[in-house]
């Protein structure tokens, strides 16, 4: 901010000038101090000159003490200077952290403190459909507390904290047991799950506080038809309104580490937990939104019947017109198989060796139909959409389920139950801790006409 950068300004120039000020007193006064050495040395030698350098002492004195007083003064006045902008600097910093002040990391401090907030809220049952968290409601040097005493209770016992520290974690103790993650080591957790599974990233994500989803489905239309003027109007059909219902189910994690480990104030706890939790959640959450049967787990995009589309609980299969092999054809006419208004937001998926070997596929013009993604960050094209590599599709073969295309936010939805949260069990490996962290998620196809899959095959 400017204004901070002037006062800052001012401080310097003031230090600076006092520096000045004092060096050249200094020296006034090292030439006042040998002038007494000389008047004393003269003293010495000529006693009849007493009584003159008496006076001359005397006004000496009186201008050495003067100078002093200046100096004292003059420090004063710096000092009392350099403690009100002091204070207006850190006035400023406090306006700037402020939630909504728009400071450099405020605005991402205050969304995480909302959302942790939230999930706390919604553990305690109190959180409902009508609440609105506003920033001014945030306290956000609370959530910063519970966050550094976090890292501590991973390392020990509760009643082993600080006063301070154990009053910060009350703040997200949960009711049923355990503690909620940080929403920054949370995030990290999820971002894992992201590199791992671009389904989980593409889809729609909603969070609940209950046990299951429900989404109403509008798959029916009202009945009409046309009538002449004079003749009567029966009654028409009344479009039907279901209910999609998707549970969530429980995703756990238990790695351990020594004491002695945990105690070694060099180790990062946090972000080794992080590291565990998130391969071992990214695995089976990925694996599970592809090809997830739906009993404890959510149900996976492959594993519907093939249909036609338009018609809930089947997917529509392209073949491949090869009885083992993809084909450019095949991928050229899958792309038209779904209806226009999901093109605008459709991926391919597809895994690392499927993705080889269409890389190899030409167009009619004898061009490549792959085209690599020129800046980084950004996915490679392939007959104009996006290519998305997904491990857990299945490798190329007779009768597989290779190739996924479409739009998966608007097909398949991801619900995740409010909070990651980790309960620390010292007691049940010993010399082990135990970190038993659980995390609640399910998924489901929403909009079966919003992807088709390549099936290989004539």
């Amino acid at each position: 901010m400017p204004e901070l950068k002037d006062v800052l300004e001012d401080v310097q120039r003031e230090v600076k000038k006092f520096g000045d000020d004092v060096g050249t007193l200094k020296t006034s006064m090292e030439k006042d101090l040998k002038a007494v050495r000389d008047l004393a040395e003269k003293a010495g030698s000529d006693a009849a000159a007493g009584t003159q350098l008496k006076k001359d002492l005397e006004n000496l004195s009186r201008g050495v003490e003067e100078k002093h007083s200046a100096i004292e003064k003059k420090v004063a006045e710096i000092m009392e200077k350099a403690q009100k902008e002091a204070e207006a600097i850190i006035a400023i910093e406090k306006k700037l952290g402020r939630p909504g002040a728009g400071g450099a990391n405020s605005d991402e401090i205050l969304k995480h403190a909302t959302e942790f907030k939230r999930v706390a809220m919604a553990r305690r049952g109190e959180l409902k459909a009508t609440t609105i968290l506003k920033p001014e409601d945030i306290n956000v040097d609370e959530y910063k507390s519970y966050q550094a005493a976090f890292g501590m209770a991973l390392r020990r016992e509760v009643n082993q904290l600080s006063p301070d520290e154990q009053k910060a974690m009350m703040v997200g103790s949960d009711p049923d047991g355990g503690y909620l993650v940080p929403t920054q080591t949370s995030s990290r957790i999820i971002t894992k799950v992201y590199e791992t599974s671009p389904l989980d990233e593409l889809a729609y994500h909603e969070n609940v506080s209950t046990d299951a989803l429900e989404i109403a489905v509008d798959t029916d239309e009202a009945g009409a038809g046309w009538v002449g003027e004079t003749e009567s109007r029966p009654e028409t059909s009344t479009t039907q309104v279901g209910v999609q219902r998707i549970p969530v189910h429980e995703i756990y994690a238990k790695p351990k580490a020594t004491q002695p480990l945990l105690e070694d104030a060099g180790i990062d706890v946090e972000a080794w937990l992080a590291g565990k939790v998130g391969e071992k959640f990214a695995r089976m959450r990925a694996l599970a939104f592809i090809s997830g049967n739906g009993i404890k787990k959510p149900r996976g995009i492959l594993t519907y019947p093939a249909g036609s589309a338009g018609v809930r609980g089947t997917i529509l299969q392209v073949p491949s017109g090869n009885a083992t092999a993809l084909t450019d054809n095949g991928l050229v006419t899958m792309t038209f198989s779904i209806k226009d208004k999901y093109l605008a937001n459709a991926n391919w998926l597809m895994k690392r060796g499927t993705v080889g070997a269409v890389m190899l596929f030409k167009d009619l013009n004898g061009q490549y139909m792959w085209r690599p993604g020129l800046e980084a960050g950004k996915p490679s094209m392939l007959l104009g959409y996006n290519v998305r590599r997904a491990d857990d599709m299945p490798t190329v073969g007779a009768g597989t389920l290779p190739v996924a295309f479409g739009d998966f936010r608007a097909g398949y939805t991801v619900v995740d139950r409010l909070g990651i949260r980790t309960l620390r069990d010292p007691y049940s490996s010993k010399p082990f801790v135990e970190f038993y962290t659980r995390q609640r998620v399910g998924g489901d196809v929403v909009d079966f006409e919003a992807f088709a899959l390549q099936v290989v095959g004539t």
